[in-house]
């Protein structure tokens, strides 16, 4: 029996048919394994011995029923961990992969905490520039401004964003740049991002989901009228799509790196005919791929881990 914890934010708020951490429970469930949930700020490393403060969890419909808090050892109370906290990918985000490394491998920890470190969405995808559309990725203000210039529709966003947080499009005269970048400076020391517009996202910005580094189905996320974020948690509206030659084309590319890296879990963003991020945090979309495929990316997933484990 296959034991399980899953560090993710608060189940209580969660959409039971709508999040993907829900379906990877649910799946957990269903194959009779015991699962608990627990915020990282509860993770305890002391000589040697990672532990948590988790509560037992059962899905029960739409409902959560939660037992009491009590103490997992991560080495040896468990088999499985999957590490489902949304960013921000901040220095906590950072540290809760450090002290998971105390356990994994022996602990599998579902994405491998190095690789996901060592892997930030928008980040890892520089490895196939030309698999991206032209990308430009500094604080220095003269090589943003350069790069407005030269490639100019932009979009603009934070290095270490999530969810649309803080995207913005700029028109190829538009004066906001200097403004725009010193407001971002005022609440983080990060990098931005900037990247040439790619006006297919009016189309729909594509979310693949691969597990072991193969596509299993996509969605596609379509922005509403008159927005250039398609993010779902900011209005954007989810339909069937197919995986198109260039999908897999891209999936072909990238898939042997991802399986090496054990990121066993992963979901990548494809508008048009270019790869614009690889998530491997809290990758989503598995519910809405199962409601209009069938396919469940998160029972795959299960499939996995078990090939794994033995």
């Amino acid at each position: 029996m296959t034991r399980v914890a899953v560090q993710m934010d608060p189940i209580e708020g969660v959409n039971p048919h709508a999040d993907t951490s829900w379906l990877m429970i649910q799946n957990a469930q269903e194959r009779g394994f015991p699962v608990w949930t627990y915020d990282f700020r509860t993770l305890a490393l002391e000589n040697g011995r990672l532990s948590c403060r988790a509560r037992r969890t059962v899905l029960k419909g739409e409902t959560v029923e939660l037992g009491g808090f009590e103490r997992l050892d991560l080495h040896d109370d468990v088999d499985v961990i999957l590490m489902r906290q949304d960013p921000p990918f901040d220095m906590a985000y950072v540290t809760a992969t450090y002290l998971l490394e105390a356990v994994h491998p022996s602990t599998l920890v579902v994405n491998d905490p190095a690789e996901v470190r060592s892997a930030p969405e928008k980040l890892m995808v520089t490895r196939w520039p030309d698999l991206q559309p032209p990308t430009l990725i500094s604080s220095d203000i003269e090589a943003l401004e350069d790069f407005h210039a030269r490639e100019g529709d932009v979009v603009l966003k934070p290095l270490h964003g999530a969810a649309g947080s803080g995207v913005v499009k700029l028109k190829a005269v538009d004066p906001n740049l200097a403004a725009l970048v010193e407001i971002h400076a005022t609440g983080s020391r990060d990098p931005l991002v900037i990247q040439k517009f790619v006006p297919q996202v009016s189309a729909g910005d594509k979310r693949i989901l691969l597990i072991e580094g193969a596509p299993v189905g996509a969605i596609n996320r379509v922005p509403a009228k008159g927005q250039v974020r398609s993010n779902l948690r900011v209005g954007g509206t989810a339909e069937a799509v197919d995986l198109t030659p260039r999908d897999l084309e891209i999936c072909a590319r990238i898939g042997p790196e991802l399986k090496a890296r054990g990121l066993i879990f992963v979901g990548i963003d494809v508008i048009g005919d270019v790869l614009t991020e690889i998530n491997v945090t809290s990758p989503t979309g598995a519910q809405q791929l199962k409601a209009f495929t069938g396919v469940d990316a998160t029972a795959l997933m299960w499939d996995a881990i078990a090939t794994r484990l033995a």
